[in-house]
């Protein structure tokens, strides 16, 4: 396999016609120029040592050399080996609502991207713990399996939308018990669970669910995102225009809002703590400092593809290149010229 780690210096390839063109215009101007003072027959005999198919070819070695080298610059990567990582941490799994209620305004720009960042940030907290996604709305499935590479979980939350369920509500109770699943091993401990979410659950026993993960060993962390008060979910149109909000089948505007009595409950439960979103999401550093307080236990060894660096090659064969442009004269052997003109 080949890839560039660093595309975006492909750029400076348009740099290589530009000099291309440059140098023929050079060439251009200068056999103009000679053509001023000597007719062409004429210049052949006064210049017979000049190859001009020698200096064309210096001018190629040395356009050929810098691509070379430009190349580099975007770090071409060949092959793959596989590298076994082993680091001690926590297994922990984030359960996120997709659910439409997270497209509520009540904090900028939605419930549902406020979450997905403040995520993000709490991914680059973890140190050495495996992290998994679980999505959730009417159903929940997992979104990214136990992994300790951060960036490919952190593309796998990108991905989430409230599209990505086609059964909408809040099944508080099928995410917990998804997510428990998740966690392996016959040691019920180093297991924990982060779910956020508005709260408003409207099919099953979540705090039954969070009940049974307890005796699974896990510890689950409830953030609650939203308002008390109540406020209506957008509708928007293919091009994200909001066209109103959405109404109840008798015409009435929906309201949502934090239900924090159940995530309270389903937090005591297993000996964790519940915490209302704040705008500088210091509930998830808050999380994250209690991870890292618990006891450690060695995480089962992950294996991943890494990419091997070539630009080396790139770089040496232009200065090779750019060697053999020196040694390359621009006139022919005199002798060969000269050769039979006084016998």
């Amino acid at each position: 396999m080949f890839r560039f780690a660093n595309p975006d210096q492909l750029f400076w390839l348009m740099l290589v016609p530009l000099l291309a063109g440059c140098a023929w215009l050079s060439l251009r101007n200068r056999q103009k120029a000679l053509r001023r003072f000597v007719a062409e027959p004429m210049l052949a005999r006064l210049a017979p040592a000049v190859d001009r198919r020698r200096r064309v070819g210096k001018i190629l070695l040395v356009l050929v050399a810098m691509s070379l080298l430009l190349t580099a610059l975007a770090q071409p990567q060949f092959g793959t080996r596989l590298e076994t990582v082993e680091r001690e941490g926590q297994d922990v799994v984030v359960a996120l609502d997709v659910s439409l209620s997270m497209l509520a305004e009540d904090i900028q720009p939605s419930r549902l991207a406020k979450a997905k960042h403040a995520i993000g940030s709490f991914i680059d907290l973890l140190q050495g713990d495996r992290i998994g996604l679980v999505a959730f709305a009417g159903a929940a499935f997992v979104q990214c399996p136990l992994t300790l590479d951060y960036a490919a979980a952190k593309l796998f939350l990108d991905a989430l939308d409230t599209s990505i369920l086609p059964v909408q509500g809040t099944a508080l109770e099928e995410a917990i018990l998804k997510s428990a699943d998740m966690f392996t091993g016959e040691k019920k401990s180093h297991r924990v669970l982060v779910l956020i979410t508005d709260g408003e659950s409207h099919q099953g026993d979540p705090v039954g669910a969070a009940e049974k993960a307890a005796e699974q060993g896990v510890v689950i962390y409830t953030v609650g995102i939203g308002s008390l008060e109540g406020t209506p979910i957008p509708v928007r149109d293919e091009r994200g225009r909001r066209e109103g909000f959405k109404k109840d089948a008798g015409g009435n505007v929906v309201m949502t809002r934090l239900d924090q009595g159940t995530l309270q409950a389903i937090a005591r439960k297993t000996g964790g703590r519940y915490f209302r979103a704040s705008p500088g999401e210091r509930e998830l550093i808050d999380i994250q400092a209690e991870i890292a307080g618990m006891d450690k236990k060695r995480l089962s060894a992950q294996e991943f593809t890494q990419f091997d660096e070539q630009f080396q090659a790139f770089v040496g064969l232009a200065w090779v290149l750019l060697v053999l442009e020196l040694l390359l004269g621009e006139r022919k052997r005199v002798g060969h010229i000269w050769r039979g003109r006084f016998q």
